[in-house]
């Protein structure tokens, strides 16, 4: 995951310049009465495994968190209500990993209609290869747009 956390903060900071929100999808990693603060805190710790890229990701205060107990973004939670209110035309899925909550999340927003783009540098997986079965698979599944962070215009 580190090679991919400065690309996705390079283009955090991108959204904030156009005043595209970001939109934090977290597991709760089985802790049932953490709250995003606390998850973000615990995955930044200095032992926590991918602490550095956690910590070049840190959310800001301007932007949104919902906690997952599962790996679609979309299954018990309260995403489906803040993207009603958010109104987007399109969901931009990145993250860990491609081939699982990625993947999970794009098929459920596929399912309600999103137009998706999974930013083919912008997901990471254990090998390259499950990076690219992912990416195929949303090409040819959910008929995902998988540019290049660099490649994604965000005023349009």
């Amino acid at each position: 995951f580190a090679p991919v956390a400065p690309r996705l903060a390079n283009f955090r900071d991108r959204a904030d310049a156009a005043d595209v929100p970001v939109v934090y999808v977290n597991d709760n990693f089985g802790r049932w009465r953490s709250d995003f603060r606390r998850v973000v805190e615990r995955c930044c710790d200095e032992d926590a495994p991918g602490g550095p890229s956690s910590r070049a990701l840190r959310p800001r205060d301007g932007d949104y968190f919902v906690l997952k107990p599962r790996n679609s973004g979309f299954f018990r939670t309260t995403l489906e209500e803040l993207l009603e209110h958010l109104d987007p035309e399109r969901l931009i899925i990145a993250g860990v990993a491609g081939n699982n909550c990625v993947l999970f999340t794009a098929h459920d927003a596929y399912l309600r209609g999103y137009r998706i783009v999974i930013p083919r540098d912008g997901i990471a997986d254990e090998s390259e290869d499950d990076t690219q079965a992912a990416l195929r698979h949303a090409r040819g599944v959910l008929n995902a747009d998988t540019p290049t962070l660099d490649e994604i215009d965000l005023k349009g």
